[in-house]
């Protein structure tokens, strides 16, 4: 696997995460003491993010590390880039 495509898994299960909590990037964020752009560029795949950033939003999101890293079939909105 690329780096761009684990960028883009974990950017797209912290974005899926994150909606099924119905929380902004800011609400995110704020949880995971992580500033609101950072999460932005996560979610877009624009950051090669440390293993304890990946902790804190996991903790946020009340799920484990490697639930954030899993590769599944996911659908062309979940794709989408938005905020």
């Amino acid at each position: 696997m690329a780096d761009k495509d684990i960028k883009l898994v974990l950017g797209n299960n912290i974005r899926r995460l994150r909606k099924s909590k119905n929380w902004s990037q800011e609400e995110l964020a704020l949880e995971a003491g992580i500033h609101r752009t950072y999460i932005g560029d996560v979610e877009r795949g624009e950051r090669n993010v440390s293993i304890i950033n990946v902790q804190r939003i996991a903790a946020a999101l009340d799920v484990s590390a490697s639930e954030l890293l899993k590769v599944c079939a996911q659908t062309s909105s979940e794709n989408a880039v938005d905020g």
